[in-house]
């Protein structure tokens, strides 16, 4: 928790020490309260006393009254604002910090946890630094300068508030002792009904189309269950603590009256106004005590959680990133080429290599695809390329220069990179195309529809409402997936980069339209280098260099016609797909 306290900003610590004073003034007035009561009691129980005199104690108690209700206020609005201030810190330094991790590190969280952390967790450390400032700030002031103010007062009251406060404290350990481990579970709990809601959510046309309705809300119930009963075991063990409160505050209040009967009876007559006001005085004081470890405890309610929440915040942004980004970002000798020098992977914490010792080169303006039986490694081969993994072993060389030596953001505007699975942001048909700023900021209209039209997806565009600056749904939802497919090649094209990675990019496409975007994509990007990992033959016919993958290993390279005489793995995927005489035609 401290650690994560060393985030806060210079205005949030002025923020604090603001806070800080005002407490401190707030206590002063609320206790000289007390004092102004014992000064009253003892005027009226005086002969000869004054009404003024009277009215004028009065008058300085209700200001100090009113002093600490401002005070009060004050204190609240600050604390709001640096919690608020706070929690926006560890979101943006979360965000940002999710943003620089490598792909494994994401998997190492899952989504459902991250997005978790980044909003439940933050809200609750949020909570406690908001209340911690009124009540962990205040309490122990008050306690300890309330303390010292009666300790003259009566050694049997004193002996009567220190039991009451040993009362408390022993609860509020026990109950910190059983509840603490569950709040670590409640969190994980959170973790888990995220990630139930947001696959609910993704795969809602398969779950109705399956009518697995049902299945989903008891897989969700059962989850949803064992969360509630832990929140409501947690809640019960807190409820112990409301009426003990009441039970010490009131037996306390009792103690004091009785102890001081005992002690006015047993008093000469003139000590007698001397008790009765010191009573008066103890009881508004001991009270003042107990009111302080109330709001320690009412904040020890939420500490726990809050604690366990900051440890797993500490987790996001303590992680070691395992793509550690370069200084390269100057000119290289060579533009558009790719070499892997006996490439080597595996992905963290497995024993077996996805890829083993790769090794090709491909120049510019030369076209390299990459095909094998599905879990052969393609996908992984290509996400060398920009630095989604390093490689375990071996060198990955763009332009002459390994990956690992370049600014990420140097490195990624040499590339445009299709995924396997196109994804698309809420915005615009034009905002997605000309995505990102990442030094390419000045694609204008023209280019977009150019990109567009190379991608083969003028016809649909044109037809949708508001055509160019038509209503794209976050995840494009509202178009089919080989307009996003189409979209997503548009966005490559419009960078103008060395390097086109498209990583399956066609599959969504019937075989007419596959054929005719290659067509207008070769001419297109003529002196651009293109990587494609493809599934089907014709796809990759026409490429300079196919690399055949089998179980990771390169078991072929070559061209089409070159493969169907020296690669069995090739020629079984080849006759899978086409007949002798339409291979022989390709």
């Amino acid at each position: 928790m401290l650690r994560l306290f060393k985030k806060l900003e210079r205005k949030d610590i002025i923020g604090i020490l603001i806070c800080t004073i005002l407490i401190v003034t707030l206590v002063w007035l609320e206790l000289k309260v007390p004092d102004y009561m014992s000064a009253i009691t003892k005027l009226v129980q005086t002969e000869g006393s004054e009404m003024s005199e009277i009215l004028e104690q009065g008058g300085l108690m209700i200001a100090c009254a009113f002093g600490s209700l401002i005070c009060s206020i004050a204190v609240g609005y600050f604390a709001a604002r640096v919690g608020s201030s706070f929690s926006k810190t560890l979101r943006k330094d979360i965000f940002n910090k999710v943003g620089n991790m490598g792909v494994a590190e994401i998997k190492k969280f899952s989504t459902s946890s991250l997005i978790t952390r980044t909003t439940n967790d933050v809200m609750q450390v949020e909570l406690l630094l908001g209340m911690g400032l009124q009540a962990i700030l205040k309490a122990p002031i008050m306690a300890v300068w309330a303390l010292f103010k009666i300790l003259d007062k009566g050694f049997e009251w004193s002996i009567l508030v220190a039991v009451c406060v040993a009362i408390l404290l022993f609860t509020v350990g026990i109950l910190m002792i059983i509840v603490l481990p569950r709040f670590a579970k409640v969190q994980k709990l959170i973790d888990k009904i995220n990630g139930v809601a947001r696959e609910n959510v993704s795969g809602i046309r398969v779950i109705r189309a399956f009518n697995a309705e049902n299945y989903q809300k008891d897989k969700f119930n059962v989850v949803n269950d064992e969360l509630t009963n832990m929140q409501l075991f947690n809640q019960r063990c807190f409820a112990i603590l409301n009426p003990m409160m009441m039970l010490v505050m009131h037996g306390l209040t009792l103690g004091i009256y009785v102890i001081g009967a005992i002690l006015i009876e047993s008093a000469g007559m003139t000590d007698k106004i001397t008790l009765f006001s010191n009573m008066v005085v103890f009881s508004s004081y001991g009270m003042q005590v107990i009111m302080s470890f109330l709001l320690l405890a009412m904040t020890f309610m939420i500490f726990p959680r809050a604690q366990i929440s900051a440890k797993r915040i500490n987790e996001v942004l303590d992680e070691p990133i395992s793509v550690i980004e370069g200084k390269f970002n100057g000119s290289t000798k060579e533009i558009g080429t790719i070499e892997f020098k006996n490439v080597s992977f595996k992905y963290p914490d497995a024993d077996e290599y996805v890829l083993k010792d790769i090794s090709f080169k491909v120049s510019k303006g030369e076209t390299i695809a990459f095909i094998g039986s599905t879990g052969s490694g393609k996908s992984t081969l290509i996400n060398l390329i920009p630095r989604f993994y390093d490689a375990t072993e071996g060198e990955v060389l763009v332009d002459g220069v390994n990956v690992k030596e370049y600014q990420a953001e140097s490195l990624h505007n040499k590339l445009g990179y299709v995924p396997q699975k196109a994804v698309m942001f809420t915005g615009t048909v034009s905002s997605n195309v000309a995505y990102g700023d990442n030094g390419k900021d000045d694609i204008d209209s023209d280019k977009i529809k150019e990109a567009i039209e190379v991608a083969q997806g003028a016809d649909f565009v044109s037809q949708m409402e508001g055509t160019y600056e038509a209503h794209i749904a976050r995840g494009g939802t509202n178009v089919s997936g080989g307009q996003k497919q189409r979209l997503a090649i548009a966005r490559a094209i419009a960078r103008d980069p060395e390097i086109y990675i498209f990583d399956d990019s066609f599959s969504a496409l019937d075989y007419k339209t596959d054929a005719t975007l290659r067509k207008e994509l070769k001419a297109y990007t003529k002196d651009a280098t293109s990587v494609i990992v493809a599934q089907r033959i014709g796809t990759i016919l026409n490429a300079d260099k196919i690399v055949v993958l089998d179980a990771g290993v390169c078991v072929g390279m070559g061209t089409h016609e070159e493969l169907l005489k020296t690669c069995e793995v090739y020629k079984e995927i080849a006759y899978s797909q086409l007949s002798k005489e339409e291979l022989g035609n390709a």
